[in-house]
């Protein structure tokens, strides 16, 4: 991006006028961009009935009853067109009405965004407006606490080094504040700023422009800073958080797919049967007197009909008279199942979290079963493992530990010597100098969200001036540090004009001039800062991870701290080295002109400045380490403990740096102290000799020979997910490796991906780091469409998640301090991690249970019931003559038999929830559509044709006796019908019964109310 004055625009970038004033020299064409709208809803008022409709007809049940239903309408059936059309409409229009209602709170969602209230300069007057009525090249105005309202260049800023601080939470997790500048050499005056700003088109990378640079982005919260004013660059639909958002598809549960595969099998059926009696009537009628028998004398137009378009006409009756071995009633039970069946997880008072005073919410009921079957899971770190609340917990210096205990810290290794108190002076003067931190200005709003140390417990002892201070850093553990130093009697005061203010133990005021920083990049993975004390001595202080100091420093005094930071490394803590060294006035000399010679650089910049930090950071002193924490959620340990006991495959998907990340893993156990841990990073592909693609490649064969190529194989039958290896692997990768793996040439991405993702799948877990949103929704992509079709499952409580979540098949929102984005474009929100144990291990598993159980049971009870229709048309001679009456074709789905199994598959538990949160392995029997496998529906199906057998000539046999009625009318063709429809109905609804394991007593009543009900339906018909 570059700021020129009336430049001509290139063609792979834009040219914007800053406050539309282009130059008077030049003809002027308003250029044409978006506007500042915003839409995530599905539909529109114009094209809700037809793209509803055509998303719904894509469901096989739903085509096929259309078919059948316009059969009906033009032949002439032996059944009313009513009893395929009536259930058909109901479920169209409740599906609508349920589809239509979510689209409405997404307009709702987005009209709160486009209608939110800005001040646009024009003119020199501040103008009221809409945000989405921005257009590209408009000055906006933004106060504190504020979020921009589309991607602005800053232009001014009320604070006095022209920077203001912005929080991306919503964009990258990061809730820690970050410093970006104004454009260098801009007028005061924006009335009269007449400027050209030519940048690239618009492209969805966040970290190419996240920094201490000019660009603010939408979504981004303005921090500590009382106004800015920036000019609109991107907007609507083409800023960076838009172009991160994943467009919402309709989601079809894995249950949904197995429906659809059993109708084929069904329809097949049905194809057959309606064949085979289309063929046995006219071989039947071929034989003499059988067409045209005296009692049934053909009309001259039936004479006249063509004989193929006859069979033809027969063989739809025939469709249409077996139709009901697909019912459509299926789909509504389906439907009144999981949307009832989702009262159960908004009623669970397990989920209610009285801290925000909310439970759980059911955004789709549509995937209640999918709960069921996940193999994946990916979380987001920030605010959904952790609390993202850095928290100082000891330090080692010079090899003695001290740890922070009832307010106050102490020393568990006492030592009397003098030194040692100097070193641990230096030690906290470093924690109070190398860093990036500064001190909150006093205003009047936004207090809520200032970091403030009222409440820090151990403080009571501080001079009260500094008690209400606040912390800003571009990084947490920072605030965490100096905040620890603090506690124990070093007070960091702020930065003014260069000079940086400690307070001592002894309340004596240290000032120090800052010369230098050495910024922190994930390469080098630590940061300095030189500084000049009052007698004159030029210091460089270093801290950053244990790889990156331990070679720069006396291998003497690694041992004495090598020891600690492994420990707190395995219990999850953040820990980072501490170094200093003291500079001649020759080294500082040196070290100066070679650092401001290497940022003149206007080539080879970046390579240069990290050639002087490598040469300044040599032969540095150990002081300590530190020991940080980042708070974890509540039961997060346990819940990803019982997750991976479940057989699902935890992966982490974080903006995070990776020291933070890789500390979070640990913490949740889901990195153990065996666990060999694979990197694909930055820092790893660094090689003097190679290309990165080079090293990318040995790599990648590197870590599948170890991870794949050298695991022995499972055992027949057994699953390599759920088999405990030999050697646990777990994989960290960032997210410019992951860009290298995804957009390398043709030839080579193809083959990347694959490595990559068999790595992935061989590993207990994989971490992903520096993930950019759009990024995240590309891993959760790769591992949906990989062999088999795993069920993933994202999780997440801010912005940057919504991508993954609505890729995955099931997305879940945590009612976070991040906003409701997450939470209003997910399946299920829940108030905290936690409750994701029991949502899956417990509700995910009874639903799947529960309604395989109903769509096995549906194809099994109409098999019985159509089964003896077609028997009965070997003794009817195939005339198409039903065998029920017409009430019980309609009524036999919708009323006598749907409602026992709706009540089974609503209350049944087969198993306690406790005992299956006790036993996390529960969860695997039922793993990979266990129960709707080909076995069990086949198992079904036989059953269902021997049952239909057993009722057909079960009371044909019964027939055979010739006895009369009280009038003396023998029974007829009704009589027999409604007999097979008796011991047919009492039959399915025993089978439901007989599969009760927990029988409460709301289904006791229900049943038997339906029987009752049915004895008098049927009794007078029988005496009719």
């Amino acid at each position: 991006m570059s700021w020129l004055p009336h430049s001509k625009s290139r063609v792979d970038s834009r040219t914007i006028y800053v406050g539309h004033r282009p130059s008077t020299t030049e003809a002027f064409i308003p250029p044409k961009f978006c506007d500042n709208r915003i839409v995530s809803s599905k539909y529109t008022v114009w094209n809700f009935l037809p793209k509803n409709l055509f998303e719904q007809f894509r469901r096989i049940a739903n085509f096929y009853f259309l078919i059948i239903f316009l059969v009906q309408v033009i032949v002439d059936t032996p059944t009313s067109p009513v009893t395929s059309g009536l259930p058909l409409f109901f479920v169209i229009t409740v599906t609508a009405i349920k589809q239509g209602y979510e689209d409405w709170l997404r307009h709702k969602a987005d009209n709160e965004v486009n209608k939110y209230p800005v001040t646009v300069l024009e003119n020199g007057r501040r103008m009221g407006t809409e945000s989405e009525k921005i257009k590209v090249g408009d000055v906006v105005e933004v106060n504190e606490d504020e979020t921009f309202p589309c991607d602005l260049i800053l232009l001014q800023s009320t604070r006095d080094d022209d920077t203001c601080f912005v929080t991306t939470a919503s964009l990258d997790g990061e809730s820690n504040h970050k410093t970006h500048y104004t454009v260098p050499d801009t007028e005061k005056d924006l009335d009269s700023l007449s400027a050209t700003i030519e940048c690239e088109q618009p492209q969805p990378d966040l970290y190419k422009s996240l920094g201490p640079e000019n660009l603010l982005l939408k979504g981004a919260t303005l921090k500590n800073t009382q106004r800015i004013c920036g000019v609109a660059v991107y907007t609507g639909m083409e800023t960076k958080m838009a172009l991160n958002y994943q467009g919402k598809s309709q989601k079809r549960s894995a249950v949904e797919k197995s429906i659809n595969a059993f109708l084929l099998v069904y329809l097949c059926i049905l194809v057959s049967k309606a064949l085979v009696c289309t063929t046995l009537k006219y071989v039947w009628q071929s034989k003499p007197g059988q067409d045209e028998p005296w009692y049934n004398q053909k009309t001259q137009r039936e004479k006249e009909t063509n004989l193929y378009l006859k069979m033809f006409t027969d063989f739809l009756s025939f469709m249409v008279l077996f139709n009901f071995i697909i019912p459509v009633s299926m789909y509504v039970t389906v439907e009144m199942q999981k949307f009832l069946g989702s009262f159960f997880i908004t009623w669970d008072r397990d989920f209610y979290d009285p801290e925000i005073q909310e439970g759980a919410l059911v955004n789709t009921s549509d995937l209640n079963e999918e709960l069921g079957q996940v193999e994946y899971v990916f979380t987001d770190k920030t605010g959904t493992l952790t609390q993202n609340n850095m928290e100082f917990i000891e330090c080692c210096i010079d090899g003695f530990q001290y740890k922070y205990r009832d307010g106050v810290y102490l020393q568990l290794t006492v030592v009397f010597l003098w030194t040692h108190q100097e070193r641990e002076e230096l030690f906290l003067r470093a924690l109070c100098l190398c860093h990036t931190v500064q001190v909150k200005e006093p205003t009047g709003r936004g207090q809520d969200h200032t970091d403030s140390m009222a409440g820090v417990d151990g403080m009571e002892g501080c001079p009260p001036p500094h008690e209400q201070t606040g912390f800003i850093a571009s990084s947490p553990d920072e605030v965490a540090l100096v905040k620890g130093a603090m506690r124990y009697g070093f007070t960091f005061l702020g930065m003014e004009s260069k000079k940086m203010k400690i307070m001592n133990r002894s309340n004596a005021i240290e000032t120090y001039d800052l010369l230098h920083v050495l910024n922190f990049d994930p390469v080098r993975r630590r940061m300095s800062v030189i500084v000049r004390s009052k007698s004159g001595d030029a210091l460089l202080f270093c801290k950053g991870a244990d790889s990156s100091i331990f070679p720069r420093v006396r291998q003497e005094e690694v041992e004495k701290i090598r020891v600690h930071v492994e420990r707190n490394a395995t219990e999850g803590y953040r820990t980072l080295c501490v170094a200093y060294k003291k500079l001649s006035p020759e080294e500082y000399a040196r070290a100066d002109a070679d650092l401001q010679a290497a940022r003149l650089a206007l080539q080879d910049r970046e390579e240069k400045l990290i050639a002087v930090y490598n040469q300044v950071e040599a032969g540095m002193t150990l002081i300590g380490a530190t020991a940080v924490e980042d708070r974890l959620q509540e039961e997060a340990a346990e819940t990803m403990e019982a997750l991976q006991g479940a057989g699902i495959k935890v992966w982490v998907l974080t903006g995070d740096k990776m020291e933070t990340a890789k500390s979070t893993c640990y913490a949740c156990r889901l990195f153990q102290r065996g666990t060999e841990l694979l990197e694909l990073t930055v820092r790893t592909l660094e090689d003097g000799v190679r290309k990165r693609e080079e090293r990318l490649h040995d790599l990648l064969l590197e870590y599948h020979k170890k991870a794949v190529q050298d695991v022995p194989p499972t055992k027949p039958g057994g699953s390599r997910g759920w088999s405990k290896p030999s050697q646990d692997f777990g994989f960290i990768i960032d997210g410019a490796s992951l860009s290298m793996v995804f957009n390398s040439s043709e030839s080579s991405s193809s083959h990347y991906k694959n490595l990559f993702l068999q790595i992935c799948q061989n590993c207990t877990t994989v971490l992903c780091c520096r993930m950019a949103p759009l990024q995240k929704a590309q891993i959760v992509k790769m591992v949906k469409c990989s062999k088999g079709s795993p069920i993933t499952l994202s999780i997440g409580d801010g912005a940057n998640d919504v991508s993954m979540i609505l890729e995955a098949h099931v997305g879940i929102g945590i009612k976070g301090k991040e906003g409701r984005q997450a939470v209003r474009n997910s399946d299920y929100a829940i108030p905290k991690l936690k409750h994701l144990k029991k949502l899956l291990l417990g509700h995910g598993h009874l639903y799947y249970v529960r309604i395989a159980h109903l769509v096995q049971y549906f194809f099994y009870k109409n098999l019985c019931f159509i089964l003896p229709q077609f028997l009965y048309q070997f003794f009817c001679g195939y005339s198409q003559q039903p065998l029920y009456d017409a009430a019980y074709l309609t009524m036999y789905n919708i009323c006598f038999t749907s409602m026992p199994i709706l009540a089974y598959s609503l209350l049944e538990q087969h198993i306690c929830v406790e005992v299956l949160l006790d036993n996390a392995t529960l969860y695997r029997s039922i793993a990979k559509n266990a129960m709707l496998r080909w076995v069990p529906f086949l198992y079904w199906t036989l059953l269902g044709v021997f049952h239909g057998l057993l009722f057909f000539f079960g009371v044909r046999f019964l027939f055979g006796n010739p006895a009369l009625q009280a009038n003396g009318q023998v029974f007829g063709n009704w009589s027999y019908g409604t007999i097979v429809f008796t011991v047919l109905v009492f039959t399915v609804t025993f089978k439901v019964n007989k599969r009760l394991t927990c029988f409460p007593p709301k289904t006791l009543c229900l049943s038997f109310s339906f029987r009752t009900g049915l004895a008098y339906q049927i009794i007078p018909r029988m005496l009719m």
